[in-house]
């Protein structure tokens, strides 16, 4: 049966690991245990998620924040399960086959260990197809959700929509990266691109940029990012909101000769899979060329990619060719990830997926 507990064995018939599997997947077992003492049940499982959430209070202040990563699959030692904390609320993705096995026993641990009253599905992202599984999306204890929930991080307040936003709401590993716009806005016309709900707009007005563009091509998004203006008191003539598809709106911001002190690009993902990494390569090259032209001297590129088949070697060069392209001299003066609660195990390199710089130009 999908999703069932298997030995692993060498061509000996030699333990090597306790796995789940997935006969649809190119993943055909997903490793639980290297150990042949261990048990797969709900002990297992209750010690696992204990461990990841022991972890998020050595990492996450929480008169600071309180919307984070609760478990990072793979690199909590549970492939295939991602929990985020919106306050008070949890938001569950069961994305493989072995995880979706134990998906009641998992909901019931969840709430004893953190004592959270109210818990969400969003299993409706695209690797379940490739586990040959359906999405589901809903409630999965307390009230249903009829309205966004209001998150804090670092003085500043968001609206997120966990019903249809996306991923489970938020950009929750962006949020060391919005700090970071904030420290680097102080009097500079920003343009915001892939804008979503206003994460980085909204860091700039609060490190006292002079102006924001933010531009999307989404209207609900917009709405949320206008209603999370609102929310944190900044003057609405401040932003101008823009909805559109970004590449022609750059385009049209190029033949205009607008000009930026900041462009931060934080685009979709361009690459779902390594056979996706040649087309994505040229749209990042596009994207990050059109910015560049629209910087003044001393301006900021802060560009990322959440492909993970592009490297951050690869993305690296990408930039680098987009700047000799656009005629800038450009120098990277800081590297870009996820936050601490998005850990990466060593032995799994391919969770490395967010990468970005912060470039300078002349």
């Amino acid at each position: 049966m999908p999703g069932e507990t298997v030995k692993v064995v060498d061509s000996n018939g030699r333990f090597l690991a306790w796995g789940a599997i997935s006969p649809r997947s190119q993943i055909r077992v997903r490793i639980w245990s290297w150990k042949e003492e261990d048990e797969i049940g709900a002990d297992f499982f209750y010690d696992r998620i204990n461990e990841a959430v022991e972890l998020r209070k050595l990492l996450i202040k929480p008169e600071m924040v309180d919307a984070y990563r609760l478990l990072h699959a793979e690199s909590d030692d549970i492939p295939g399960l991602i929990v985020d904390k919106y306050d008070e609320t949890l938001v569950v993705q069961f994305l493989s086959c072995g995880i979706e096995f134990w998906r009641d026993t998992i909901v019931g641990i969840l709430a004893k260990i953190t004592g959270c009253n109210q818990i969400y599905e969003r299993s409706d992202a695209d690797t379940r197809k490739l586990e040959g599984l359906e999405p589901r999306n809903g409630i999965l204890i307390g009230p249903d959700i009829t309205r966004p929930i209001k998150i804090r991080e670092g003085g500043i307040e968001y609206w997120v929509d966990i019903v249809s936003g996306q991923k489970t709401g938020f950009f929750l590993d962006q949020r060391e990266n919005r700090f970071i716009v904030r420290e680097l806005a102080d009097g500079r016309t920003i343009l915001d691109c892939f804008a979503y709900s206003g994460g980085f707009s909204i860091s700039g007005l609060a490190g006292r940029a002079l102006s924001v563009t933010a531009v999307d091509s989404s209207a609900e998004a917009l709405k949320l990012a206008r209603d999370n203006l609102k929310l944190n008191h900044f003057d609405e003539r401040s932003v101008e909101w823009v909805e559109a598809d970004v590449f022609n709106f750059l385009r049209k911001l190029r033949d205009q000769n607008h000009k930026f002190d900041m462009v931060i690009l934080d685009p979709p993902k361009f690459a779902p899979t390594a056979a996706h990494v040649k087309k994505a390569a040229r749209a990042y090259k596009d994207i990050n060329l059109l910015a560049l032209k629209l910087l003044n001297r001393g301006g900021l590129l802060v560009t990322f990619s959440c492909s993970g088949g592009v490297s951050e070697d690869l993305f690296q060069k990408i930039v680098a060719g987009a700047a000799v392209d656009a005629g800038v001299e450009a120098k990277i003066i800081r590297r870009l990830g996820p936050g601490p609660d998005h850990p990466v195990a060593l032995t799994f390199p391919e969770g490395t997926y967010l990468k970005g710089l912060v470039v300078a130009i002349k």
